[in-house]
């Protein structure tokens, strides 16, 4: 028996290649009416879809590549900025160290002369002490070389007008 399905498989009948055409062309129409129209509907809105997906990525990309560079100029900017108050802080700092070396020797100056006005007054001061010294001195050892006992106004006035003759120094 099997030689005989077998046989019977591989032998064409009309009626049944009429009827296999037939259902495969209402199957076709059935498909084609109700499932690939839908399906390529759908692929259609899945292409859009995916386009104006790309589409917006792309406009995504390009603000952001906008973003970047505008960011990128505003840390240039930044950064020029910074270096000009940089500048600016050396600048000023440079100029109120200077201020402060003018007036340190300005001080300095100052304290020179006061120190040589004291120099000069404690100088004087001595002179004086030493005029009055001496003169009491020579009062003393001339009174002892002439024995003779002069007044004291008498004898500052020979001293004082001895030691007026002598420079200076």
């Amino acid at each position: 028996m099997t030689p005989l399905f077998a046989s019977s498989l591989l032998s064409p009948h009309v009626g049944l290649i009429f009827w296999t055409l037939i259902v495969f062309g209402l199957l076709l129409f059935v498909l084609g009416k109700f499932a690939w129209r839908p399906m390529v509907s759908a692929l259609d809105e899945r292409e859009i879809t995916i386009e104006e997906s790309l589409t917006r990525a792309e406009s995504a990309l390009d603000e952001a590549r906008k973003m970047q560079a505008d960011n990128e100029a505003a840390r240039r900017e930044a950064e020029r900025q910074a270096q000009g108050i940089l500048r600016d802080a050396r600048h000023a700092s440079d100029q109120l160290r200077g201020e402060e070396v003018e007036k340190t020797k300005a001080q300095l100056s100052q304290l020179q002369e006061q120190a040589r006005a004291d120099i000069e007054r404690e100088k004087t001061q001595a002179l004086v002490a030493l005029r009055a010294e001496v003169a009491d001195l020579a009062i003393g050892a001339a009174g002892k070389i002439l024995n003779e006992n002069l007044d004291d106004d008498r004898q500052r006035r020979l001293v004082g007008s001895f030691l007026d003759d002598l420079p200076q120094n």
